[in-house]
């Protein structure tokens, strides 16, 4: 082999062996980039915790506008509610107080028209009235303030709207979780006079019967019961005249003077529970007639539980 041959081999030897080092450090040096790299990704798509979007506060002003008439304002405020409450939140400001006035003096100005307020409520509050939802106890609450100004129950219709959309604030408290229409009245229409009629007859054909253990005075409604509570308030607030009649029985167990002052104390705090469920207090009679009047038979325990009632029913 001549030199000449022997050096070109040298270096194209020289060549190669370059070529295969580069090959095997800078692609292997890629590839653990690379890994790193989608290691990397992976490790963030693992760690990356969602956020949920926040819910906006629902802030529903007092706002009332008759279609009809030349009623209309827009107030930036409202009456407020803490979230599972029926009781508003007092004070109320200047502003709907005066709003609330005004409302009164337009519909006593203008006795064909009457106010709808509807009471929304959230599925996940706890309903502690004896109304069948929160929202119709949150109405009747607004009814209760506007007639102590003066407005007659005649005019008034309560209502309530399951409403999940309606959020509340940081300190879980519902803004304005009301609303109100004007309604006018068409003369000569005898289908609501028609409707308190039959709702009269059901009432007393079906009254509310309330059931006490021995010596004990606690009351939990089921909803059929909420029900008949508000159709008692309806009929109530609508006739002339029309009173709730809260009667106290007993079993015959004990002396007949302890067992009429038994039954009279499971009226009055039946009264008491309604009063407090904002029903006017002048619209309940209470009374007892103890051991009379039992509707199963005193020789068995069951029927004792039966006899031990509190009715309420319309006069």
């Amino acid at each position: 082999m001549s030199k000449k041959t022997g050096y070109l081999l040298g270096i194209l030897l020289t060549i190669i062996l370059g070529t295969i080092l580069y090959w095997f450090f800078c692609c292997n040096c890629d590839t653990g980039t690379a890994d790193a790299d989608a290691n990397s990704k992976a490790n963030t798509i693992e760690t990356k915790s969602e956020v949920p979007a926040k819910l906006d506060t629902t802030m529903n002003a007092f706002a009332i506008s008759d279609a009809n008439g030349n009623l209309s304002f827009d107030i930036n405020d409202n009456i407020n509610f803490k979230t599972s409450d029926y009781h508003y939140i007092e004070p109320l400001s200047v502003e709907v107080d005066n709003g609330l006035t005004k409302l009164v003096d337009y519909l006593g100005a203008n006795p064909d028209k009457s106010i709808d307020i509807t009471g929304h409520f959230r599925s996940d509050e706890t309903n502690t009235s004896a109304f069948p939802n929160l929202g119709l106890a949150r109405a009747n609450t607004v009814k209760n303030y506007l007639i102590s100004k003066g407005l007659s129950s005649k005019n008034i219709n309560t209502f309530g709207r399951l409403d999940d959309n309606f959020i509340a604030d940081s300190n879980a408290i519902l803004h304005g979780p009301l609303g109100y229409s004007i309604n006018t009245m068409t003369e000569g229409d005898s289908s609501e006079t028609d409707a308190l009629k039959a709702l009269g007859e059901a009432i007393k054909a079906d009254p509310l019967v309330l059931y006490f253990n021995t010596a004990e005075a606690s009351i939990n409604l089921t909803t059929a019961q909420r029900q008949k509570v508000a159709d008692m308030v309806r009929y109530t607030d609508k006739v002339d005249g029309a009173l709730l009649s809260v009667t106290g029985y007993t079993d015959s167990s004990g002396s007949r003077t302890t067992n009429v002052r038994l039954g009279q104390e499971r009226a009055d705090f039946a009264k008491s529970y309604l009063v407090e469920n904002g029903i006017a207090a002048n619209k309940i009679n209470t009374a007892s007639k103890g051991p009379d009047s039992p509707i199963a038979s005193n020789a068995t325990e069951e029927g004792k539980a039966k006899n031990r009632r509190v009715v309420v029913t319309i006069n």
